[in-house]
């Protein structure tokens, strides 16, 4: 009886506690709570938006306070002018947002024109060059007379080119010891892994500062409006971001058959104090700025595609050149963009592609279309006819030149078909080379037909 009664009594205290839970759980799940909930969700987005709109305002009012503010305004002509006003603070601008790019106003005045080194021609610049690499104290560099034939005629054909090769073959040592032979510094630049705009490349406008942070190259692309010295700028792994995406303006400019229209858009504004080579916003891409990207094909790089590689020149470095004892005559020299564009100009009135030449390219490129349906543009047909004579002035043959060419401009597309075709084709492509330029006469182009075999 006594158990009976505790539990009764148990079952009694429990049931009111469990009637008041009962109804809270209605008052908080009932449609009136329901609003309730709603309205302070609501109330609280709309306090987060105003005090954002509160900090973006106070942000602006302490730029302006401090580094003056900038309005674009629009004129008649439609064209976009800055106008600074400075207010009230301690610091005060100078309106002038190009602080690098005005110091060399100031640094050339006016335009430099310097004198070569008389006596200049292709082919003694070849030895001269690879003798003075030689010759380096301290960092000896050592190349083959064909590589340095490859590398001074392919500066005749693009603004572009491309080093590619084993790792600790002098790519990127390579221009930077042709900067020391002719007197102006290569410009080294290490391409960053997210590169993906213009903007990684020039730079860009900083508008809490009011000012445009100038990269090197901006400032290089400056300074040489200002000479006619040639100057070379190395983007040092270029294909660790995407070069088509990063640099598909320079890729679209240097494109254009004129100098006066590779125009580069460096603002979308003006004003008054900008730079003297800054026109409406605008620089030149002059002629005398060369871009060479050294190349490296592992698992950390991408693929630079066949819209890179038609524009460009290529050199492979794919060996260690032996050491050797170069000539007496290893002193620097002095070269002008004229002057060197003279020698290209002389090279190919003088050495002009023979008849037999064209009929040689005309007859393969007939076999390389029938066989794998691929085939060459114009643009790669103008390289050909550029770079053979100028190959030819620095010292080499016809031959070795469209071997060179041939292998990196056309050949270099099958890698694009079936590579167990390519296999099967091997030696009936290297029977063909033999037939149409002689027996072995092309041993580069051999050298690549065998090398996609193996890989295949």
């Amino acid at each position: 009886m006594k158990t009976n009664f505790a539990l009764l009594t148990f079952e009694e205290a429990e049931s009111p506690l469990g009637t008041v839970g009962e109804s809270f759980l209605d008052i908080f799940t009932s449609n009136i709570a329901i609003i309730v909930y709603i309205c302070i969700f609501a109330l609280a987005i709309i306090s987060i938006a105003i005090l954002f709109i509160i900090n973006e305002h106070l942000t602006s009012e302490r730029i302006e306070k401090v580094h003056g503010s900038e309005t674009i305004v629009q004129d008649g002509d439609g064209k976009h002018k800055a106008k600074t006003t400075t207010k009230g603070g301690d610091v005060k601008t100078d309106g002038n947002r190009f602080q690098k790019l005005s110091a060399l106003d100031k640094k050339f005045p006016s335009k430099e024109h310097i004198d070569s080194t008389e006596g200049l021609t292709l082919e003694h610049l070849c030895r001269r060059f690879r003798s003075f690499a030689s010759h380096i104290e301290g960092n000896p560099l050592y190349y083959s007379i064909t590589d340095i034939r490859r590398f001074i005629a392919s500066f005749g054909v693009s603004k572009i080119m491309i080093l590619q090769g084993m790792s600790g073959t002098g790519k990127t040592s390579l221009p930077v010891a042709w900067g020391k032979f002719t007197g102006v510094q290569t410009t080294v630049i290490p391409v960053q892994p997210m590169w993906k705009e213009r903007s990684d490349l020039i730079g860009y406008y900083n508008e809490f500062t009011g000012r445009f942070n100038e990269s090197m190259i901006l400032e290089k692309l400056y300074e040489a409006n200002k000479t006619n010295k040639i100057f070379l700028i190395v983007l040092d792994e270029m294909n660790i971001a995407r070069v088509e995406y990063y640099f598909a303006e320079f890729l679209s400019l240097l494109e254009l058959p004129t100098l006066d229209q590779r125009i580069l858009e460096v603002t979308t504004s003006i004003s008054p104090k900008d730079p003297k080579e800054l026109h409406s916003g605008t620089l030149l891409l002059p002629d005398n700025v060369f871009f060479i990207g050294t190349a490296n094909n592992d698992d950390s790089t991408f693929a630079i595609s066949d819209k890179v590689y038609d524009r460009s020149m290529v050199l492979n470095l794919d060996y260690r050149c032996e050491p050797f004892i170069g000539e007496d005559n290893a002193e620097p020299v002095t070269i002008s963009i004229d002057t060197f564009n003279n020698l290209i100009k002389n090279a190919k009135k003088e050495f002009a592609l023979t008849k037999r030449g064209r009929n040689r390219i005309k007859e393969f490129d007939a076999y390389i279309t029938k066989t794998f349906s691929i085939t060459f543009g114009n643009r790669i047909r103008k390289q050909i006819e550029a770079y053979v004579p100028i190959y030819i002035a620095c010292g080499g043959t016809e031959l070795e030149a469209l071997d060179d060419i041939l292998a990196k401009k056309v050949l270099r597309k099958l890698e694009a078909t079936n590579p167990i075709t390519v296999k099967n084709k091997c030696e009936e492509i290297v029977a063909k080379l033999n037939e149409v330029f002689g027996q072995d006469c092309m041993p580069v182009c051999e050298q690549t037909i065998r090398k996609m075999a193996m890989n295949a």
